[in-house]
């Protein structure tokens, strides 16, 4: 029998290697699929194959045969999983006593295998032919005073084709509102990147790895969240590339990390050191690094040192002056105290920026999950176009995203503030005229909810009410609507939160076959560089009630919109009528896409800032202000800390794989403060004390989570650390970004209470 024992243990070992590869079999054999795994895995990311369902950092061009990672094989493993939800399981378990189960639990019962419809006589959900639950959809929507009554949620697992006709019937229903997981994660690259370097994406391609000459890599955890990104490091590092982490957390594979896949480091126990300088800043503190950055080059350029690239800062960009005069007023003493790390780390950090003749900067959600999340983002710009790190081998900024194809669904459509050229084009080619007012993202979907002007929500995969903040608040908002709809390949609690009429709507999972009339197709997806490759499942779908995300798509909108021109049948059967659609709404980007997808590699779409082309307002990259140095509210309590919400290793977004979280040594528990020793001992704490956490409010509203067992970690002054979703419950709905809308998870200003 397993031992469920709560334990805590620090992990010394590298990240990878053995612990990675024990890992993986421990999930087939968890899910029963150890054979069907296995020859699957055989053909994730590789030529002919599918994309990993989990996160979006691109493949290696398939140098590989086992391209992929311990966190993609779990994702793969709870995809092809033996273990099903039926309507005996349905029959036996209420909704209420499904909502007393973990979230763990009910990710562990397996695939969806029908469809379902809530029952409210019996509280459970009974089964629904699909036609009878795409007649409900059509009816609820058609019902609506007005189409900004519906919120159309995305995930970034639904392909390029499901999300491109999404976009196309939510606007030919009238309405803008795409709140979507990017909203909640990345949209400050998205909204903040454009009036600086005039697109909202990274400029760095995979090969850039191979001709960087210094990489930062900052808020990011990427032995957790993109782990198959380790072996560009690996390599980096054994050409002497140095490697910057700056990171309130020191994450295990940052330190030091084994690759699964190197024969020679697995046989002798070896290892490769990653970051050759951590920089432990406090939460929130990376825009004193940045700016002490800046400073130390604008303090050696003003002693007649030529350390910026005075050529590239004529010819392309504006804005200079501003930003030198503001950070050279800065004081060195409050850009140490607000970044938490002394002026030595600082200046040793510039020195090796400015040797660099081609300098990657890598950012996650330690960035953009701030209250000024956006202008962060742009600060980055700012001190890489100092040395002209743009267009160039081994340069450029790279957000590394999560979820695959979270970008892709951006690039075709999903946007609730589209452009007015977009929508002329969408008019052209399908013949309607679009909505032309915003529509909502994630948090004023909710707040749409709570005032009873939304009634209906569509989910196209995803856990939205697990995975946007005050959730109590969003329990109950998603409680007051007439219709939700889940569209997934596995329960979860967002099928438990529902509306008077719930629907749950199972779908073939990215793995799994989609035959159509017209025969075997395809979809695409998008990584986080940008490039575009096709996934052909290999798997047979779960149950032979399943459809794909592109029929669902096309049989709401026939349901809701019986008068369309738009050909919805055909395109359930050919996705290359879809593409083809693609190709005419984005033709800058999408031309030829028929063609092109033929490649096994692919293709990159374009990305102006790599051919130094910057399309702002006034054709320039811009130097953006942000003044001062701080990226959140300040609060006036000295108890307060600043908490940010992580992810465990075995966890991926909202899906729980395991309770444990082997890098940070925790085993068998998931309700843990992660907390600086010094600050416990202040607070007159015991050392694995159980303790609650209290949000600082200001606005009267009490949001606690109990049960919380301190953990000593090596945290900054001031910074604690816990799970997400588990700590949600904390996190305002109105503590978030204005300029993208993006929670601020990254600091919740807290105090520890009395359990």
């Amino acid at each position: 029998m397993a031992d469920d024992t709560p334990r805590y243990k620090p992990y010394d070992r590298p990240a990878g290697g053995w612990g990675a590869a024990a890992a993986t079999a421990k999930v087939l054999l968890e899910q029963s699929v150890v054979t069907k795994g296995s020859r699957a895995l055989l053909a994730m990311n590789q030529p002919g194959g599918f994309k990993c369902p989990s996160c979006a950092f691109p493949d290696a061009d398939c140098k590989k045969t086992l391209e992929f990672c311990e966190n993609g094989a779990k994702a793969l493993a709870h995809e092809a999983t033996k273990f099903r939800v039926t309507r005996e399981f349905f029959a036996e378990h209420s909704v209420t006593a499904l909502m007393e189960k973990s979230d763990y639990w009910l990710e562990m019962q397996g695939r969806l295998t029908e469809p379902m419809r809530y029952d409210p006589a019996s509280d459970r959900y009974v089964p629904c032919p699909w036609d009878e639950a795409f007649a409900l959809i059509g009816e609820h929507l058609r019902a609506l005073d007005s189409p900004h009554e519906a919120e159309f949620y995305t995930s970034g697992r639904t392909p390029n084709e499901a999300a491109f006709l999404y976009s196309i019937f939510v606007r030919q229903f009238g309405t803008n509102n795409f709140p979507d997981c990017s909203n909640m994660c990345h949209e400050p690259t998205s909204r903040g990147l454009p009036p600086s370097i005039g697109v909202g994406k990274g400029t760095v391609v995979l090969e850039d790895f191979e001709h960087a000459e210094a990489i930062f890599i900052i808020g990011q955890n990427t032995g957790t969240n993109s782990p198959r990104m380790m072996t560009n490091l690996v390599e980096a590092r054994k050409r002497g590339i140095p490697i910057v982490a700056i990171n309130p957390m020191p994450e295990r594979a940052l330190i030091k990390f084994t690759e699964p896949q190197d024969v020679v480091q697995m046989a002798t126990f070896g290892s490769t050191p990653i970051a050759s300088e951590f920089v432990h800043v406090r939460i929130g503190g990376d825009l004193a690094i940045l700016k002490g950055m800046m400073k130390v080059m604008f303090e050696r350029e003003a002693q007649g040192e030529p350390v910026l690239d005075h050529a590239f800062i004529a010819e392309h960009t504006s804005g200079l002056e501003a930003v030198r005069d503001e950070v050279m007023a800065l004081d060195w003493a409050d850009i140490v105290a607000h970044s938490g790390v002394e002026e030595a780390q600082i200046r040793r950090c510039a020195e090796i920026y400015i040797r660099s003749k081609a300098t990657i900067i890598c950012y996650g959600m330690g960035l953009t999950q701030h209250q000024l999340g956006s202008q962060l983002v742009q600060q980055v710009a700012n001190i890489l176009l100092l040395k002209g790190n743009f267009g160039r081998p081994g340069a450029g900024i790279s957000p590394i995203r999560g979820h695959s194809n979270v970008q892709g669904d951006r690039t075709v459509g999903i946007n609730e503030r589209p452009s007015q050229a977009y929508l002329d084009r969408v008019r052209d080619v399908f013949g309607f005229e679009p909505p032309r007012e915003h529509g909502h993202h994630t948090v004023e979907s909710v707040e749409a909810m709570l005032k009873g002007t939304a009634k209906v929500f569509i989910g196209m995969g995803g856990n939205f009410v697990r995975a946007v903040p005050d959730t109590d608040l969003a329990y109950s908002a998603m409680r007051g609507l007439a219709l939700t709809v889940g569209i997934a390949t596995k329960l979860n609690r967002g099928h438990l939160v529902h509306g008077r009429d719930a629907l749950i709507l199972p779908v073939i999972a990215r793995s799994e076959r989609i035959e159509t009339a017209a025969g075997e197709q395809f979809v695409t997806i998008e990584d986080s560089m940008s490039n575009v490759t096709a996934s052909r499942g290999v798997l047979e779908p779960a149950s032979e009630h399943l459809k794909s995300e592109v029929e669902i798509v096309c049989r709401i909108a026939m349901a809701t919109l019986p008068d369309s021109r738009i050909p919805w049948e055909s395109y359930i059967h050919d996705y290359g009528l879809i593409r083809d659609r693609i190709a005419d709404v984005y033709p800058e980007i999408y031309a030829d896409f028929p063609a092109r997808i033929r490649d096994p590699k692919g293709f990159h779409l374009d990305i102006p800032p790599r051919r130094l082309v910057w399309p702002t307002p006034n054709g320039k990259a811009n130097f953006l202000l942000l003044p001062g140095l701080e990226v959140d509210a300040r609060v006036d309590d000295p108890a307060m800390l600043r908490l940010a919400t992580v992810r465990s290793h075995d966890q991926f977004n909202t899906t729980i794989y395991s309770y444990s979280d082997r890098y940070r040594g925790v085993y068998n528990d998931r309700m843990i403060l992660f907390m600086n020793a010094d600050d416990r001992i202040a607070r007159g704490l015991e050392k694995g004390a159980t303790v609650a956490l209290e949000t600082i409010s200001t606005n009267g509203v009490r949001r606690r989570v109990d049960a919380l067992t301190i953990i000593d970690y090596p945290m900054p002054r001031g910074a604690v650390a816990g799970y997400y979703p588990e700590l949600n419950p904390l996190l305002p709905l109105d503590h978030y970004d204005r300029m993208s809308g993006t929670p601020a998870a990254k600091s919740i200003p807290v105090r520890v209470v009395p359990a």
